[in-house]
C-alpha cells in the first residue's frame, strides 16, 4: 500500500513540474467563514473584531495530500469604521512543497443607506516556498535539477477586491494575487540544449462570490450561496451551497463543487462571540473511489464580537 501511495505522490508531483496551468491557491469548503483569504475587501463588511482559525485535511489517507492551516484577525481601525485592517497567515503543505503566505489586508467602505456598504480592498502578500526533493524517488539520482532543495524562497505579491453587502445579501469580485510568479526556474544548457524547468508557476485566480439570506420564519434562515473561481488554462470551478441557520445557533448545510465533490457542513454558536464549524467533502471524481482517499475534513473556529449599527448592538448575528 505504501508503495502505491508513493507512486501517486510522484505522479502528482510530475504534473507540478511540467508547468501545468492549474489552480494552486488553498481551497476551502467553509470559505464563508474565511472570506478574507480570497477577498481583502470582505473585512470592511465587519463592524468589530474577528478572529478565525481553520484547518483543512484534503484527501485523508493519501500520502502527500494537501493540508492547510489559516489564522486571520481583522478589525476597524478608525472611529467611523470606514477603514479596516486584517492580518493572516496561511500554511499550505502538499506533497514535497510547503508554502506559507503572510497577508496584510486593507479595506475602505462606503455606506449606502442604513445597512448596505461597498468595500474596496487591497492585499499585500509575502510568500515563502520550501521544496524537499528528498521525499521523491528519483529515477536518475545524478539529475542535478533535484540535488538542491528549495528553502524559504521569498516572493512578494499584491491582490485586490471589491465587496458589497447588506444585512441579507452580498456579492464580491477579487484577485488575491495579481502577479504571476515562476518559482525555481533552471535552464539546462548542456550539449547546446536550452531546456527550462519550472517547478511552480502561480497564475491569477479570479473569484466571484454571492449569497442571499431568506427568513423562512422567526427561527429559521436559509442562505444559498455561490463561489466561482477562474484560472486561465484550468477548468472553471463553481461551488454551490445551501445553509440553514436555526435559532441563530445551529447551522446545517450541503455544498457541491462542480465535477469535483459534495460536502456536508455543520456549525454551532457556542456562545455569542464564538462559533465552531465542521465540513466533510467526498470526491465525485475517480480519486474518490480509491481506497487511499477517505475524503476531506475542515474545522473552523471563529471569534466575533457582537456588531453594532449606529451605536446599537445587532439583535441577531449576521449569517455571512
Amino acid at each position: 500500500m505504501r508503495e502505491n501511495k508513493n507512486v501517486i505522490l510522484v505522479m502528482f508531483f510530475c504534473f507540478a513540474i511540467s508547468s501545468v496551468k492549474a489552480q494552486q491557491e488553498a481551497q476551502y469548503t467553509q470559505y464563508m467563514y474565511n472570506t478574507s483569504s480570497i477577498n481583502p475587501a470582505y473585512i470592511g463588511s465587519k463592524e468589530n473584531l474577528n478572529i478565525t482559525a481553520l484547518h483543512r485535511s484534503q484527501w485523508v489517507g493519501l500520502e502527500g495530500a494537501p493540508k492547510t492551516q489559516t489564522l486571520a484577525i481583522s478589525a476597524p481601525i478608525d472611529y467611523d469604521k470606514r477603514l479596516s485592517l486584517g492580518l493572516s497567515v496561511i500554511n499550505d503543505v502538499a506533497g514535497i512543497t510547503d508554502e506559507t503566505y503572510f497577508n496584510i489586508d486593507f479595506s475602505y467602505n462606503i455606506p449606502f443607506g442604513e445597512y448596505a456598504k461597498l468595500s474596496f480592498g487591497l492585499k499585500a502578500v509575502g510568500h515563502l516556498l520550501n521544496v524537499d526533493f528528498q521525499k521523491l524517488s528519483i529515477f536518475d539520482g545524478n539529475d542535478v535539477n533535484f540535488q538542491e532543495n528549495i528553502s524559504n524562497e521569498f516572493t512578494p505579491n499584491i491582490g485586490t477586491g471589491v465587496y458589497y453587502n447588506t444585512d441579507k445579501f452580498y456579492v464580491g469580485l477579487s484577485v488575491p494575487n495579481l502577479l504571476e510568479t515562476s518559482f525555481f526556474n533552471k535552464t539546462d544548457t548542456n550539449e547546446g540544449n536550452a531546456d527550462s524547468l519550472s517547478i511552480l508557476r502561480d497564475r491569477m485566480h479570479f473569484y466571484w462570490i454571492t449569497g442571499y439570506v431568506f427568513d423562512l420564519n422567526d427561527y429559521v434562515k436559509f442562505k444559498p450561496a455561490v463561489l466561482t473561481k477562474l484560472v486561465v488554462g484550468a477548468p472553471l470551478q463553481v461551488d454551490i451551497s445551501g445553509n440553514f441557520l436555526l435559532y441563530d445557533k445551529l447551522s446545517l448545510g450541503v455544498a457541491y463543487r462542480w465535477s469535483a465533490s459534495v460536502s456536508a457542513l455543520v456549525g454551532f454558536r457556542v456562545f455569542q462571540p464564538l462559533m465552531v464549524g465542521f465540513a466533510y467533502d467526498r470526491e465525485t471524481t475517480a480519486l474518490g473511489n480509491t481506497k487511499f482517499n477517505d475524503g476531506s475534513f475542515e474545522v473552523v473556529l471563529r471569534y466575533q464580537l457582537p456588531e453594532k449599527i449606529f451605536g446599537k448592538r445587532r439583535l441577531t448575528p449576521r449569517f455571512f
